[in-house]
């Protein structure tokens, strides 16, 4: 209220003989009649008529005085004076004072003071005020602090640094807003004089800065941000109000070169460069809402129309302006050409009536002003480029659609602004604006005024947006292939397919080389009518169409013919444009079933990107018809080939696309979505953006959706990136995901919002999601699929993959990264998404060879072993299947750089490969960059254009030969190679580095070394790891290998609707095995309660006999479900040599479970019992199962498929397919396991606290590093050591595979420096543990079943969360032990800790040696659960856990004592002080502590159980 008081005194010109005076006759007059005679008649001043006031300033003792003008009715009580155009600017200027500006603060102080110069302050048009900021702001003074540019000038040229740390900017940009730009601190925004921020900064905020940007914009304050080479050139983007006003500088000290650099912000010219709505020329159409429900706010519409046109430049030149008013209908005020000077407009505005009328057809109004308004003849310079704008007051929700109308405005290029009150409709003013931030929205319309500061700022941006459209390409046209059924069935149809295909070629482009058109007719065997290049018009097509002969036949082979196109018409030679990005269609015409397999050919076709529209009869298998086609929707059937349609379907064009975004901006993913939005800018940047090709929209949502903008608001790529990068976060909460998919559904995939779905567009939608919805999203997401939209889940490790895989198109299409940080490194998954394939799910076919690349060493140092490395790759040549294309070679030589001898593609033949080989040449050259050659390699030389067959799953192999040690890096490039999926086998000689050599290689294991190159026959020969005279058997090859396949079913109570589809998966996974007794084996189990064998491994030797086993199986039923017994159950009973396991000779072992519940019992041990014995399991479970409880049991968690029921296992079958390819790439131990190693050993990682706080006691935690260390076995390999350090972010000190003896651990951690920083990321830590130390890369040897632990030193609270890295690292395995001082929080550390009584606390780190037997004993303890089976033991500990824990729960405690033979009497006196000791400090009664003989001392009394015990026990 008080605020309200002092902005209103504020405008007044208080004096005795001025606002006094003059009020006081209106008091007395607004008593009388008088006033009702002229309040609502006289335009003058309370009674006063104009000419009378014109008169009284012409009189001496009022000249001078301040004209007055009626702006509020009288009704609204004041009669305030004239509304004064905004002279002057407030400038406020934030400087970052943190630690790392010191040096540069001078720079800045010289800056304002240059710009303070430019400014007019004396006079009091512009304001001044200086903040500094660092963790917390300070203000120098504030905008009414000086009056004079003197006294500002003194004051900035005496400034100080301040200091500090960290960078808050979002608290200081919020501090602005609640403190600087205030009326009590001088800020004049609320009289309309322009508020500026600018912000100097040197770093990256600590917190967010969105939120207080965002409200700062929302004053209307303009802000330009400067950085340096230091600031984060996004978050600058973010803050200023425009991302194109960031400016960046090398140091503070180039600030000179900016302040001219660019003429928006020259700050000699800021109030003409800035603020001037003047000199731009605008059509501007005020729409007003006239309806019955505003008419008492009608009369502040009129206020605010008029309030605008008073800062307009009116004039027929200049600002244009027209008036329409609407209820049911619309009615024009005036046009733009009616009236040329603002005198008029404001006059007429002053006489305008409310129509009144209902209801309120605010979608014909928009339509109305579009067809009879934004016209040449209405005055509209639409065509001359003078942006034209819609100003709309709306008070109430449409009565009618305002979508299409809306839409078309946008199209026409006309910015929309929605006003709305409370009554309004938010969604529907978002929809009709320009852009929905353009929607906005106050109480009443009598709060208008408030609102006028962020329309200026939405007209000023309009003539930024008026950018002309950019044109658009025509599409490219398609190749047609109709493949026809030629067989004996269908002699009587052939007619009508002739006349068919007679229909769809004449709606094609032929004439102008657009659509391509070959024919294939088949039965046993197809035969080419014509190719795509046969004929180039459409006459020569149709009169060879008509002559076509029916072919005759049998049988009918669908599957060969399938496979035939793939080779021979859909190639470069036989005229396919697939290479140049042209849709690939194939029509089939079918009236039977195929007599061979359709399946493999019609994924190869797919995989291509050929889109498949299978028409059969009813003579046809219709499953196999969908199988065919690209999606399953799209297998048509007639009864008879007569009944073919009329009008063909049309064709999916695949080249335009549209694209929905919809992104989570729920609370949980605020720190995220800048890297969101950065995602969808990269995507965005691909596509070909324009209105008859590409279309986006983006949605945002948390507990509601919220359209950014539709499919048709933007037509160039340049509008939607810059409207991306103005998106603002939403927050809210909960996470309504399953909403979300339905709002879009029915609000952006619709021909109003510009979906061209019906004229077969391709639709997608990519959905980026933090979090596990709240609601549910199977129904939304069934109706998104029903539609033919192809959804992309692309999720976090905070989201569900379960629903996810629901969501997204196809389970294989719900991709994961850990933070939306890391979204970069699924862009090229994304990018490989042929959009040809838009409408079927990605389907992997089987691999048929690999590519094999060789890199040969040909630097300095190779010269005299070249030929031997020669006669090397020769050997493995003469091993490959080349001729029948089923394996490439290439031979790449490098030194500095990389030479390519030949790549995959050049040669088709083995002699000419050998020829080529015979003949190579040693390069020379130095330095040697390996690193660089590798890099080359994943750049040019496993790529599709190189021969690559990476895309079609391929396996992709890497020999390199390498006689030194790199003079560049190799990590970076060896991992990409990985992470494209290439298999690495590094081989050097004893100049190599042996640990690069690891580190290149695919695993560590497989890097093998020679004394010379001249050696290289003796690694060719039987190394399990690798035999190169092999390759094919062992390694790679698919389609030969043999397996030894067991499906393990769920046949308890919960299955037996579900039990008839597992038996249709397992008869058609068994169709597609090579069964036979030196082939693939194949058993059965049914488990519930226990489980029974149908058939083993070597009961059938044919495909027949297995299949008709399996249509007879019966569900057996039975609970509870134990999971854990069956896993056990086939490891002893199924996977042996009796039962026809071959698993000692090789051969790979696969269990494929299908599940439908959670566990009775515990799957852990037997699941880690198949892992260890080399089983490669592969769980498929459905929404009743657990999908955490299939990733354990499963070999890898990647490979725990799930199906919403098993009736949808059919849609996984691909999956899994690959997932069996997946077996022949894991070598060591899967392949070729000639010896099962036990797991020996441990992997232990320290992660230590080196953050500010730890200082003192950092040389304490070094030392009991050390101790530690000194009681594991390194020398030997079992154990292996990584010590990591953090504070903000983590330090590896030395990885798990960087030391082998425990005398280089030792020095490297004595020499151990303090890290320092702040604050402590705990959180951050762990998770970059899980992500970079615990690898098989890193040296981990998880995968081995080697026990994985992690001890935590930290010293205090974590700043950011630990539970979900914490829980990630435990879902690995790792057992965490943490251990912290009275500066932690015990709580987090029990969280942390793999048990919560494991957690332990000293005082301060120097009184770590009193845990560290506590500390090994529980090491210890868990570590012998993990490995029964290991000897190995942690310090002085002893393994009597092992045979203890069947007996009682104990509490294991030992003393650092030697106990030798001694005396009953002392040793049960030692023995009673030690059991009171325990059980006081352990709260455990005395006859839990059990005592158990140990070697060398004198026998005891042992409680019952313990006596059986044969360890021998040493302590």
């Amino acid at each position: 209220m008080l605020d309200f008081v002092e902005r209103v005194v504020e405008k007044l010109n208080v004096g005795e003989n001025n606002d006094r005076r003059l009020c006081g006759p209106v008091r007395q007059r607004c008593r009388g009649p008088f006033l009702s005679q002229h309040i609502h008649h006289q335009r003058g001043y309370c009674g006063f008529s104009q000419r009378a006031e014109t008169q009284r300033r012409q009189t001496p003792q009022h000249r001078g005085s301040p004209p007055v003008q009626m702006k509020l009715k009288m009704s609204q009580i004041f009669c305030p004076l004239v509304e004064k155009k905004p002279v002057g600017r407030d400038v406020v200027f934030l400087l970052d004072g943190s630690d790392g500006t010191r040096s540069g603060f001078p720079a800045m102080r010289d800056f304002v003071q240059r710009v303070v110069e430019t400014l007019s302050v004396d006079d009091n048009k512009d304001r001044v005020s200086v903040v500094q900021y660092s963790r917390d702001p300070a203000v120098q003074f504030y905008l009414n602090t000086y009056t004079t540019k003197g006294e500002i000038l003194d004051t900035v040229r005496g400034l100080r640094h301040k200091g500090g740390r960290p960078l808050n900017t979002g608290a200081a940009l919020q501090y602005l807003r609640d403190n600087v730009f205030t009326a009590s601190a001088g800020s004049r925004r609320l009289e309309g004089v322009p508020q500026v921020l600018i912000l100097l900064c040197g770093g990256k905020s600590f917190d967010s800065v969105d939120a207080p940007a965002s409200a700062l914009k929302q004053l209307g304050v303009l802000i330009f941000a400067i950085g340096t080479r230091s600031s984060d050139s996004r978050e600058l983007q973010n803050i200023s109000h425009d991302p194109s006003t960031a400016l960046s500088v090398s140091e503070f000290t180039d600030l000179p070169s900016v302040q001219q650099q660019l003429p928006v912000l020259r700050f000699t010219s800021l109030s003409s460069c800035l603020f001037s709505v003047d000199s731009a020329k605008k059509d501007i159409v005020f729409l007003l809402d006239g309806s019955d429900g505003t008419r008492n706010g009608f009369p502040a519409m009129l206020d605010f129309v008029e309030r605008v046109v008073e800062k307009l430049n009116v004039g027929e030149n200049n600002d244009r302006v027209s008036v329409v008013q609407y209820g049911r209908d619309a009615e024009v005020h005036f046009y733009l050409n009616t009236y040329t000077t603002r005198e008029d407009i404001v006059d007429s505005v002053r006489g305008l009536r409310h129509r009144g009328g209902r209801p309120l057809n605010t979608g014909a109004a928009l339509q109305y002003v579009r067809d009879n308004v934004f016209t040449n003849s209405s005055g509209s310079r639409r065509l001359q480029g003078v942006p034209q704008m819609l100003i709309l007051l709306n008070g109430g929700r449409s009565f009618d659609n305002v979508d299409t109308p809306a839409s078309a405005l946008k199209q026409q290029g006309i910015f929309v602004i929605g006003i709305g009150t409370r009554s309004s409709d938010i969604r529907e003013l978002q929809k009709i604006s320009y852009d929905p931030s353009l929607a906005l929205s106050v109480s009443e319309f009598t709060d208008l005024p408030g609102i006028q500061e962020q329309l200026s700022s939405a007209m000023n941006t309009v003539v930024v947006r008026a950018t002309p459209m950019t044109p658009t390409k025509k599409p490219v046209g398609r190749d047609v292939v109709f493949l026809l059924d030629g067989s004996d069935g269908t002699r009587s149809g052939f007619p009508a397919m002739r006349d068919f295909v007679q229909r769809v070629v004449e709606t094609l482009s032929v004439d102008d080389n657009k659509d391509r058109v070959s024919v294939v007719q088949y039965s046993r065997d197809p035969a080419v009518q014509f190719y795509l290049n046969t004929y180039t018009t459409k006459g020569e097509i149709l009169d060879t169409v008509r002559g076509l002969r029916h072919k005759g036949g049998r049988p009918l082979n669908t599957g060969a013919a399938l496979q035939y196109l793939k080779d021979n018409v859909f190639t470069a030679s036989a005229g396919s444009r697939r290479l140049e990005g042209v849709p690939q269609v194939l029509i089939l015409l079918c009236g039977g079933k195929s007599f061979d397999s359709v399946d493999a050919p019609a994924s190869a076709l797919k995989q291509l990107g050929v889109l498949i529209f299978a028409i059969g009869t009813r003579s046809s298998d219709s499953r196999e018809l969908q199988n065919i086609s690209h999606d399953p929707s799209t297998a048509l059937s007639v009864s008879e080939f007569t009944d073919l349609p009329k009008s063909p379907t049309v064709l999916v064009d695949s080249a335009k696309k549209d694209i929905v975004f919809l992104l989570d901006g729920s609370d949980g993913t605020r720190n995220g979505f800048p890297a969101m939005l950065d995602f969808v800018e990269r995507v965005v940047e691909k596509l070909n953006v324009g209105e008859n090709n590409d279309r986006v929209s983006v949605v945002q949502y948390g507990r509601d959706a919220e359209v950014h903008f539709y499919l048709n608001t933007y037509t160039t790529r340049e509008d939607i990136v810059d409207s991306v990068r103005g998106l603002r976060h939403r927050g809210g909460r909960p996470l309504n995901t399953g909403a979300a998919l339905q709002y879009v559904r029915d609000n952006a995939f619709t021909s109003s919002s510009g979906s061209r779905r019906l004229q077969g567009v391709p639709q997608m939608l990519i959905l980026l999601n933090g979090g596990r919805s709240f609601d549910n999203v199977d129904t939304p997401a069934s109706a998104l699929k029903q539609q033919g939209i192809f959804v992309i889940g692309i999720g976090t490790r905070s989201s569900d993959i379960r629903e996810l895989q629901k969501i997204s198109y196809d389970p294989s299409l719900a991709l994961s990264v850990s933070e939306f940080t890391d979204l970069p490194g699924i862009q090229e998954q994304l990018s490989s998404l042929k959009m040809s394939q838009i409408f079927c799910p990605l389907v992997e076919k089987k691999p048929v060879g690999r590519d094999v690349v060789f890199l040969l060493d040909g630097s300095d140092g190779t010269r005299s072993g070249f030929p031997a490395m020669r006669d090397f790759v020769q050997r493995v040549v003469e091993t490959l299947s080349v001729d029948d294309n089923k394996d490439r070679v290439s031979v790449v030589q490098y030194s500095r750089d990389p030479a390519v001898q030949f790549y995959l593609n050049t040669y088709t033949t083995k002699g000419e490969i050998l020829d080529t080989v015979r003949g190579l040449r040693h390069k020379g050259g130095r330095p040697l960059n390996t690193g660089a050659a590798l890099q080359y390699l994943r750049d040019n030389v496993f790529t599709a254009s190189a021969g690559s067959r990476r895309l079609e799953g391929v396996p992709q192999v890497l020999i390199l030969l390498c006689g030194g040690k790199s003079f560049d890096s190799v990590d970076a490039p060896a991992s990409a190679l990985k992470q494209l999926g290439v298999l690495i086998f590094a081989i050097g000689t004893r100049s190599s580095d042996s640990r690069e050599l690891q580190n290149i290689s695919h695993d560590p294991s497989t890097a093998l070394s020679v004394s010379e190159f001249t050696d290289l026959p003796s690694v060719q020969q039987p190394v399990p790891v690798l035999r190169f005279t092999s390759l094919s058997s062992c390694l790679f090859s698919v389609d030969s290998a043999k397996k030894d396949i067991v499906f393990l079913l769920d046949g308890s109570d919960g299955t037996r609707n579900g039990f008839p589809a597992m038996l249709d998966f397992v008869e058609r996974v068994v169709e597609k095995l090579n069964v036979g007794e030196n082939n693939d084996r194949v058993s059965v189990v049914q488990y519930g309660r226990d489980a029974e064998v149908h058939f083993y491994l070597n009961t059938y030797t044919t495909r027949e006999d297995i299949v008709d086993s399996v249509r007879g199986l019966r569900h057996r039923g039975g609970r509870p479900l134990n999971t854990g017994a069956a896993l056990q159950y086939v490891r002893d009973n199924v996977f042996t040599n009796s039962s026809g396991s071959r698993r000692l000779q090789g051969v790979p072992q696969m269990l494929i479970l299908l599940n439908g519940g959670r566990s009775f019992d515990n799957v852990d041990t037997p699941a880690s019992a198949l892992k260890q014995q080399g089983i490669f399991v592969i769980g498929i479970g459905t929404r009743s199962s657990d999908i955490r409880e299939l990733q354990k049991i499963s070999y890898d968690p990647s490979l725990a498929l799930s199906v919403s029921e098993f009736t949808d296992l059919p849609g996984i079958q691909e999956q899994l397919s690959s997932a069996m390819s997946t077996v022949v790439l894991k070598m060591s131990q899967i392949f070729c396991p000639l010896v099962e190693k036990k797991p020996v050993g441990r992997d232990v990682v320290f992660l230590l606290d080196g953050s500010d706080g730890t200082r003192s006691g950092f040389p304490a935690m070094r030392d009991f590093v050390q101790r530690v260390v000194e009681t594991l076995s390194v020398d030997d390999n079992k154990d292996r050591v990584s010590v990591v350090q953090y504070s903000r972010d983590p330090a590896v000190q030395f990885y798990l595979n960087t030391y082998t003896t425990k005398g280089e651990i030792l020095d490297t951690v004595r020499g151990l420096r303090h890290k320092g920083g702040r604050p402590l990321n705990t959180g951050a830590a762990l998770q970059y543990l899980r992500d970079n130390v615990f690898t098989a890369s890193a040296g981990s040897r998880r995968l081995e079943g080697v026990p994985q632990v992690l001890i935590l030193l930290c010293g205090g609270k974590s700043f950011d969360s630990v539970d979900a890295p914490a829980s990630a690292l435990k879902q690995l395995g790792v057992l965490i032990f943490a251990i912290g001082t009275r500066s932690s929080d015990s709580r987090e550390l029990q969280n942390i800790s793999h048990d919560p009584s494991t957690a332990l606390s000293v005082s301060e780190f120097t009184d770590l040696p009193s845990v560290q037997q506590q500390l090994q004993s529980s090491v210890e303890a868990v570590v012998i659960d993990v490995t029964p089976e290991s000897p190995t033991v942690l310090g002085m500990l002893t393994s009597m856990t092992s045979c203890l824990r069947a007996c009682l729960t104990c509490f294991t405690y030992t003393e650092n004592l030697m106990w030798e033979k001694t005396t009953t009497a002392s040793l049960w006196s030692s023995m009673a002080e030690m059991q009171r000791s325990i059980s006081i400090s352990t709260h455990t009664p005395p006859e839990r502590i059990l005592w158990i003989q140990s070697e060398g001392t004198m026998p005891l009394q042992a409680p019952l159980g313990v006596g059986a015990c044969k360890v021998s026990h040493r302590c």
